[in-house]
């Protein structure tokens, strides 16, 4: 936001240090002014002073304007703060039938205030006002308009002024009807909801409360009477029908982020003064109705029990040869609006929280509150305490070891959103789960907490893909959510993914990546960890995003680890996938149950191995894992690993039936302690063909039985 240094001094008449200095201290303080411009001098060579570009937190919404940025100024440098001027002219009596004010939803509307104006004048802003728009380059629209801007850039309250004559009855602040029709000023006609909160009169709606006013009741050249009102609505309602609409305001940015409740009164009159400037006349005293129970929440709020020890114990010394009293710390807290009430501990203030600052909830808020405006650079630097030892979380070597084989794979660690949208969530969420749905979303795309790590993966890899990075491989741990807004269960998950083409090498020709590459993968993690068993299912419908000829389910010890594949058609189709993807999702909470596995060291062996090959014809449904798993359990400690030298299927039916394929094993036999002798292999291999053949295996015509 745009911040003229004049207008701050306006405020601070006593304020000495130069506008670069301002900007520094400010920034200092997280007030954070981005840039400063010089701004010209005018025709008569007086000074305009700087213009500061700030950047305001979202939760500082006191410091929105100028006189919240000029409170900060006086506090940092101890000099009186003006007062707004809230003069009016003396209120014309009358007769007449006051206007009358009705809040018929009181939970999104805390005060409703109103003033009348009549015989009102409609002409260009005053010289005050058109001179700071015009260095804040502000468009000008007419002084009733401009009044109401110029008192949210001065004190930071949106106000809103209507035509009065086209007022039909009361005041109402209701809910919006379901379908009811409004054109805003901006000449859009909006379709509103039961959850939107309007400002009308017995006929129609008026305003979209804290968001825009209504075209019919705008203030023209023609216009005579002015209400002028000025209001405090529910941030959430407010933000609600905001992202709704599509609209992002001045009045709905401050509203949205937490107004003050006691503004409304003072927002009033500084825009009647302004308006009454160029002709008019008050009518009656100001119509002011509150909600009790909106005004405890935000007005009167419990007051906090400030211990002077803890700051002292907390911020540390200062460099400064006397440290933080009692006399600077009230000071700073005064200035900043808080005030202070009689404790009977002389080493405690009772501090009252002003109205402005909704972020102040605890005595820690107001310790930093001090240490900022008394400057972090002004604290020695010292080291916290620390006795013991650092202890690591109990899965860290787990993570790590995940992590290292992953890099060591040429796979990139990333980090998403742990929002998704509610059809990713729906499409994601692992079977027997539901996904848990945000309260207030930032958008549609984040309305839900993520079920699952492959939608951010998924749009990880379309984002590569779309700027020209063809080969992608990317890993995500997490964590994942499920349940419902009452009670939200979070679990760590690993999610990997690629596409693209894996690269020649001295002994391989280039090639696509493809379900085996991503099946080693998951292989060579699981490879770290000890367990009894494991095996690849086919998907069920629980994966139905992966292509059911291309994807497996992880099943470790008996239970689901997690899927991998490539993405189903459908699913690459809708995401403008032009390429195969491959993804998988592992249920970290139940990998890292199993421990590492321990490295073990075998010497080689002094004595010769002796080979054997044996070639088998198997019908399809007889999977490696089942071969691997039979002769394993022959208990052959000679044994060594067991490799598959060749899958052989002939599509003609001529050497090996359909539906079949003619394998081909390799065993090899060595001992550790001595040569082995001829009859022990030969009673092995015997073993061997026994199993195989108790698993269908067919022994091929023309191979003979090892001998």
């Amino acid at each position: 936001m745009r911040i003229l240094s004049q207008w701050l001094r306006a405020y601070m008449p006593t304020l000495a240090v130069s506008d670069r200095q301002l900007a520094d201290d400010l920034t200092l303080r997280g007030i954070a002014v981005e840039g400063v411009f010089d701004l010209p001098a005018s025709d008569l060579g007086a000074t305009h002073g700087s213009l500061f570009d700030m950047d305001i937190t979202t939760n500082r919404v006191d410091a929105m304007n100028h006189y919240g940025i000029a409170r900060e100024a006086a506090a940092i440098y101890n000099v009186p703060l003006l007062p707004l001027d809230e003069s009016l002219p003396q209120a014309k009596p009358t007769s007449a039938p006051r206007i009358a004010i009705r809040i018929e939803a009181p939970d999104l509307c805390g005060r409703f205030t109103a003033r009348v104006l009549r015989k009102v004048t409609i002409a260009p802003s005053a010289a005050e006002v058109a001179g700071r728009f015009a260095l804040l380059e502000q468009k000008q629209i007419s002084n009733a308009v401009d009044a109401t801007n110029f008192v949210v850039q001065a004190m930071g309250h949106p106000t809103h002024a209507f035509d009065l004559d086209k007022v039909e009855g009361a005041i109402v602040v209701r809910r919006a009807r379901d379908g009811e029709r409004l054109k805003l000023l901006d000449g859009t006609e909006r379709t509103l909801v039961a959850d939107d909160l309007v400002v009308a009169d017995e006929r129609k709606a008026l305003a979209l409360a804290g968001v825009m006013g209504g075209w019919e009741t705008m203030i023209t050249p023609e216009t005579k009477n002015i209400l002028v009102e000025a209001a405090w609505f529910d941030p959430a309602s407010v933000r609600r029908s905001s992202r709704r609409h599509g609209l992002h305001t001045d009045a709905s940015h401050r509203f949205e982020r937490g107004a003050d409740f006691a503004a409304p009164p003072i927002a009033s009159a500084m825009v009647c003064r302004l308006i009454l400037a160029a002709g008019g006349e008050l009518e009656g005293e100001m119509l002011d109705v509150i909600v009790p129970e909106q005004a405890a929440r935000t007005l009167h709020r419990p007051v906090v029990q400030l211990a002077l020890h803890d700051v002292t114990r907390i911020l540390g010394r200062t460099e400064e040869a006397h440290p933080l009293d009692a006399a600077t710390i009230e000071r700073y807290l005064t200035a900043l609006g808080c005030r202070m009430k009689k404790s009977s501990d002389a080493g405690t203030l009772s501090v009252e929280l002003p109205s402005w600052r909704l972020d102040l909830e605890r005595d820690i808020d107001l310790i930093e509150e001090i240490a900022r405006l008394h400057g972090y650079n002004r604290f020695a630097n010292t080291l916290p305490a620390f006795s013991g030892s650092v202890v690591e979380l109990p899965h860290a070597s787990q993570e790590r070891t995940v992590r290292r084989k992953l890099l060591a794979a040429g796979y990139t660690e990333t980090v998403f959103s742990t929002f998704c949208s509610a059809d990713d969530a729906a499409t994601f969420a692992p079977q027997g789960h539901s996904s848990v749905p945000l309260g207030n979303p930032l958008s549609e795309e984040a309305g839900h907490l993520r079920p699952s790590l492959l939608p951010g993966m998924l749009a990880m890899l379309a984002h590569n893909l779309n700027h020209g990075v063809d080969n992608v491989r990317l890993f995500e741990m997490g964590t994942v959510f499920h349940g419902n807004t009452d009670r939200v269960q979070e679990r760590p998950s690993l999610a990997i993914g690629a596409t693209g083409n894996i690269l020649a090498s001295a002994h391989t020709a280039a090639r696509g990546y493809s379900f085996y590459d991503i099946k080693g993968i998951v292989e060579e993690l699981l490879a770290g960890f000890s367990f009894a068993s494991l095996a690849f299912a086919p998907i069920e419908n629980a994966a139905a995003w992966l292509h059911p000829g291309r994807a497996a389910r992880i099943v470790l010890d008996g239970h689901t680890l997690g899927y991998f594949g490539q993405l189903a058609e459908a699913e690459s189709t809708q995401r403008k996938l032009k390429q195969p993807v491959f993804v998988g999702e592992l249920d970290l909470a139940l990998l890292f149950r199993h421990v590492l596995r321990l490295p073990a060291i075998q010497p080689l062996s002094r004595f010769p191995a002796v080979t054997r090959d044996f070639s088998f014809i198997f019908s399809d449904a007889v999977r490696w894992e089942q071969i691997a798993a039979s002769l394993t359990a022959l208990g052959i400690t000679a044994m060594r690993p067991l490799e598959a030298l060749e899958i052989f299927r002939d599509a003609k039916g001529k050497t090996v039936p359909q539906g079949s394929y003619s394998l081909l094993v390799r065993t090899v036999f060595q001992s550790q302690e001595r040569t082995l002798r001829d009859e022990e292999i030969q009673g092995w291999a015997e073993q061997v063909m026994a199993a195989l053949a108790q698993l269908g295996g067919v022994l091929r015509d023309g191979a003979t039985a090892p001998g």
